[in-house]
């Protein structure tokens, strides 16, 4: 199984990355550890030195390895579904979980990893609860492109197994 999971950054995409492939022995990736290793750069550098666009170019082009690989969980960026026809791209080419959890689940998560992440360091409260719902409002036309939405409380091993089924 492709299986491809997407949301706002905070929502545990690469937590459960990590945890799916492990119970199904299987490859487990995350897109931006995997951009920063192929451009020997870190997402923050690349995104102050290179720019955005840079950036996601470079994030679609590393996407499109997985075409050729059989069996894997990506993790892909917050942004990675708005750019570049990758929402369809990763449609075509697997099963796409948008995991999405609630605004005041996202800004507490993301304001204790925010020195950690270069799009919201320098926010303070007021504008990382704008910035969450700014981009939560701009990507949702793709999120809800994906074939499978689980939100809060249905996102569990249960629901994964039950997707994994389906497409067995």
């Amino acid at each position: 199984m492709k299986l491809f999971l997407l949301g706002m950054m905070g929502t545990g995409k690469t937590y459960w990355a990590k945890k799916l492939a492990k119970k199904w022995k299987t490859g487990c990736y995350d897109l931006d550890f995997l951009i920063a290793s192929h451009e020997e750069k870190s997402i923050g550098e690349l995104f102050s030195e290179d720019g955005e666009d840079y950036f996601r170019k470079s994030e679609a082009k590393v996407l499109r390895w997985f075409a050729e690989k059989k069996n894997f969980v990506l993790a892909v960026g917050g942004g990675t579904p708005f750019y570049h026809e990758n929402m369809n791209w990763m449609n075509k080419h697997g099963v796409t979980v948008w995991i999405d959890e609630p605004v005041p689940v996202l800004f507490e998560r993301l304001k204790a990893e925010r020195a950690h992440r270069p799009a919201i360091k320098e926010l303070d409260d007021a504008g990382l609860l704008q910035f969450i719902q700014a981009k939560l409002l701009q990507r949702m036309p793709f999120y809800e492109k994906a074939q499978y939405h689980l939100q809060g409380a249905d996102i569990t091993d249960a629901a994964f197994t039950k997707i994994r089924k389906e497409h067995a």
